[in-house]
């Protein structure tokens, strides 16, 4: 029986529109959030996403996804078409993206409060009008819960460079645990290397700075230093949503072992290397399950589980 911890995830939902050559458009529902949030409740987390969905078909495509997984869908009652990217995959699988977005987010119930842990990040944490809205919900949230935060860089809806770099860092500094890929990295620190980013990033407040490096594995920089693990052989059909299996399979660990919500935080911050291995490992087997499939399609929990009896 899994813990009660209850989790709010803040961004948006995408109706994917993978195109690949010679065959027909396949609509997956996506989003960055929405993937991290549909990915715990499959893992049997209590779940519940705030975002905007539209009133078409890619909204009531992507809205029975997530119900059926059991995630609450909470919306600020905007009726503005869902948000679309065309995604086209070259011959190892990896995803390009070309999106139809725009996020204007209000003021809206989550339905629960205070929950004990929120996550949010992508274009939903950059992308005005509606990241003033998602900061500020996610900043209240602070001595109620565990904040984790994911950049999930797009660079053609980051707008300025330099403001966008600013606005990451602001939320890196009141997140508990921040996950980022190596190519996040490189977009907003060009010739940086990605591990000095995370050590910089881990001493502006977070417990835990995890970074992904595709089939490198993954690290985590915590206070006590560093750990790596390798990543989990997968036969890769796309990589579509790797990063938000990876993070949903994090939390879901770091849940496991009480290390969320206001009563964990010191925990948290506490956690020694095997722990954090462990994390990791979580992290690595979720997101390989996933991309041996098409589309976000994250494990459940006899999946995941069987996935790391392969490590």
């Amino acid at each position: 029986m899994l813990d009660t911890l209850d989790v709010l995830v803040i961004g948006e939902c995408v109706a994917d529109i993978v195109r690949l050559p010679g065959a027909a458009d396949q609509v997956h529902p996506g989003g960055s959030p929405a993937n991290v949030a549909y990915g715990l409740a499959r893992l049997g987390r209590s779940a519940t996403l705030l975002t905007q969905v539209g009133p078409d078909d890619n909204g009531r495509l992507i809205r029975d996804h997530l119900e059926a997984a059991g995630v609450r869908v909470r919306t600020d009652g905007a009726t503005a078409a869902t948000p679309s990217a065309v995604v086209t995959l070259d011959d190892g699988g990896r995803a390009a993206y070309t999106f139809e977005i725009t996020w204007t987010l209000g003021a809206a119930d989550s339905g629960r409060s205070p929950h004990q842990h929120v996550h949010t990040g992508s274009i939903a944490a950059v992308m005005e009008p509606g990241a003033a809205t998602v900061l500020a919900a996610v900043e209240l949230s602070r001595t109620a819960g565990t904040i984790s935060y994911d950049p999930n860089v797009r660079p053609e809806l980051m707008g300025d460079h330099d403001t966008a770099v600013r606005r990451v860092e602001r939320c890196v500094a009141f997140s508990d645990i921040v996950k980022a890929s190596d190519e996040d990295l490189a977009w907003l620190y060009p010739g940086e290397d990605p591990e000095k980013v995370a050590e910089r990033w881990r001493a502006a407040g977070p417990a835990l700075v995890l970074v992904t490096r595709g089939a490198d594995g993954a690290l985590a920089v915590l206070p006590g230093g560093r750990v790596t693990v390798d990543a989990l052989p997968a036969e890769v059909v796309d990589t579509v949503g790797a990063g938000d299996a990876f993070m949903s399979g994090t939390l879901h660990a770091l849940a496991s072992r009480g290390l969320l919500g206001a009563e964990g935080r010191e925990r948290l911050r506490a956690a020694d290397a095997d722990t954090v291995t462990e994390v990791l490992r979580h992290g690595a087997a979720s997101a390989a399950v996933t991309v041996g499939r098409a589309g976000a399609n994250p494990p459940d929990d006899a999946e995941l589980r069987s996935a790391l009896d392969r490590f």
